[in-house]
C-alpha cells in the first residue's frame, strides 16, 4: 500500500491519520520515527502552546538550512484551535517540516482546510474481531513482543469475549489483558489462567464508541431516529441504550422523540405527540437514572405507532408556495370583520 511504500522509501510528505481510538495512529507515527533518517519531533496538542510550536519550527528551519528534514508528529491535532494550526502552515508550505497529525475527529470541522489540502489523508477503521484476537494472542504468548514470560494462557471464550467487547479498540483489549495477567494468581499448574470471568472483570463493559461532541454522537442519534421511523423497536432500544450508557443529555434524546412523533407518526396517531411531550417533561424533571424508563416508554410507543408524514409534507408544501408564489391578499370573506 502507498503508506508502506512511503515509509520504506523514506519519501514522506505531510499526512493526517484519522480514525477512532486504539487503531494504531500513534503506533504508525512510531514506526515512521524508527524508519526515517529525518529528525523526528513529537508533541501533544493537549499540552503544547503557540510558543512550543514556534520553538520547534525554528529548530526545523535551522535543520532545513543544513539540508536536513524534520518530521513533526502532532497527536490529537484537533485539540489545537485554528490559530494554532495556522502556525504550522507557512513551514509546511516552505518544506521546513513534514507534518504528521493524528485525530479522532471529523477533519472537515476540526482541522484547518489549508492543512488538509497539503496533506495525504489516511482514514483508519476500527480493527476487526479477528485482528483483535491476533493482538491478544500475541500479547499473551509472545515472549519478545508480549507478556509470554509470565506463562499465562487465555481460554477461547475469554478471547472471543475480549475481541468482541473491545469494539475495534486494540488499546482497550490490550489494557484488559495486561490487567488480567498482572492481577491474577497462578493456578495449581503454575500458569496464569485468563478465564471468561477474569476477562469480564478486567474490561468491565464494552468500550463506548461514542463521543458527545463528535461524529459518533450524530451517527447514533441518526440511527435512533431512523429506527423509530422504520418501526424497529429492538433497534430503537439498542441505540437508546448506547446514548444512555454514553451519558447523553436526556433532554436531547427526548427532543428527538418529540420531533419523530410529530414528523413521522403525525396524524396516524396524534396521541404519540402528547405522550412524547409528556415524556420530555418527565425526563427533564427526574433526570437519570429514572429517565431511562420514561425515554424507553416514549421511544417504544413512537417506534410501534403507525406512521404518516402527511402533516409534515403538507406544511412544507404550503411554505414553499408562500416563498415562491404570489399568494395575493387574504380573501374578503376570510378577513377579520371587527374593523371598519
Amino acid at each position: 500500500k502507498i503508506l508502506r511504500r512511503l515509509i520504506e522509501s523514506d519519501h514522506l510528505s505531510s499526512m493526517i491519520f484519522w480514525g477512532p481510538p486504539g487503531v494504531g495512529k500513534t503506533t504508525l507515527a512510531h514506526i515512521i520515527a524508527t524508519h526515517t533518517k529525518a529528525s523526528f519531533i513529537t508533541f501533544s496538542a493537549v499540552t503544547s502552546a503557540i510558543k512550543d510550536i514556534r520553538a520547534i519550527m525554528q529548530k526545523a528551519e535551522d535543520n532545513r538550512r543544513y539540508g536536513a528534514r524534520t518530521i513533526v508528529f502532532v497527536d490529537e491535532i484537533h485539540r489545537f484551535n485554528k490559530a494554532q494550526q495556522d502556525a504550522f502552515l507557512p513551514y509546511v508550505e516552505k518544506g521546513s517540516i513534514i507534518l504528521i497529525g493524528a485525530t479522532t475527529e471529523n477533519l472537515s470541522f476540526e482541522v484547518n482546510g489549508a492543512l488538509i489540502s497539503r496533506s495525504i489523508i489516511f482514514e483508519l477503521k476500527p480493527l476487526s474481531a479477528k485482528d483483535i484476537k491476533e493482538l491478544i494472542h500475541r500479547a499473551v504468548y509472545d515472549k519478545e513482543r508480549g507478556m509470554g514470560a509470565y506463562d499465562a494462557e487465555i481460554d477461547e471464550d475469554a478471547l472471543n469475549f475480549l475481541a468482541d467487547i473491545s469494539g475495534g479498540d486494540a488499546r482497550h483489549a490490550l489494557n484488559a489483558i495486561e490487567l488480567g495477567i498482572m492481577t491474577t494468581e497462578p493456578g495449581p499448574d503454575g500458569k496464569i489462567h485468563i478465564t471468561l470471568d477474569v476477562a469480564q472483570q478486567c474490561i468491565q463493559k464494552r468500550a463506548a464508541r461514542y463521543d458527545k461532541n463528535g461524529d459518533n454522537h450524530y451517527d447514533t442519534i441518526s440511527a435512533f431516529i431512523k429506527s423509530m421511523r422504520g418501526s424497529d423497536v429492538q433497534a430503537t432500544l439498542h441505540y437508546l441504550a448506547r446514548m444512555i450508557e454514553a451519558g447523553e443529555d436526556p433532554n436531547f434524546i427526548a427532543r428527538r422523540i418529540v420531533i419523530c412523533a410529530a414528523e413521522d407518526v403525525g396524524l396516524a396517531d396524534p396521541q404519540a405527540l402528547i405522550l412524547a411531550n409528556a415524556a420530555a417533561q418527565a425526563a427533564h424533571m427526574v433526570g437519570f437514572p429514572e429517565a431511562r424508563i420514561i425515554l424507553s416508554e416514549a421511544a417504544c410507543y413512537v417506534a410501534l405507532a403507525p406512521k404518516s408524514n402527511s402533516a409534515y409534507m403538507a406544511i412544507d408544501a404550503a411554505i414553499s408556495d408562500v416563498r415562491h408564489k404570489d399568494c395575493g391578499q387574504v380573501p374578503d370573506h376570510l378577513k377579520d370583520s371587527h374593523y371598519s
